[in-house]
């Protein structure tokens, strides 16, 4: 995958028409779409879909130490709706059909990540022992896969002190 869809860079390119005509850009700059509001986003909490409890439980609060913050269910027998969170991160988990997709896959850029995989790899469980990996492009990733496909990578940046 090339580095700039992992940055979130896009390359444009002008295509010459035909002939000796200059090119038009039709690319759309800031400006010509009108005033923008200017958002203050304070936080973006992803909702990952689950299958069985037990094993998101087993995982997201044993393993990977959050606490759970609530637990819905519309009525008895209905799906279960659970937000979790740990050190400021908050993650909803859900069993409703509609909620998520498993397979996704996202970064929580964070410090520390030496300390969680201390953390991680003395708690010994059975189905994972992630390690550390240093990218191309300045930090060290930790990653890990919940019970239903979903990958989260633990990221910090490399400063020139570590």
């Amino acid at each position: 995958m090339p580095l700039s869809s992992i940055c979130g860079v896009v390359a444009t390119k002008k295509i010459r028409p035909a002939g000796n005509a200059p090119s038009r850009s039709k690319t759309k700059t800031s400006a010509s779409r009108g005033s923008r509001a200017k958002l203050v986003v304070t936080r973006v909490v992803p909702t990952l879909r689950m299958f069985d409890i037990a094993k998101a439980r087993e995982f997201y609060l044993d393993y990977l130490g959050f606490t759970v913050d609530f637990e819905h269910r519309f009525h008895d027998g209905a799906p279960l709706y659970m937000g979790i969170s740990r050190d400021g991160l908050v993650l909803h988990l859900s069993e409703h059909h509609g909620d998520g997709s498993p397979g996704v896959h996202f970064t929580i850029e964070m410090t520390g990540v030496d300390d969680l995989h201390r953390e991680l790899h003395a708690k010994n469980y059975r189905y994972m022992n992630p390690g550390i990996v240093k990218t191309e492009w300045g930090t060290r990733d930790l990653g890990v896969i919940d019970p239903v496909g979903n990958r989260l990578t633990f990221s910090e940046r490399i400063t020139k002190s570590s």
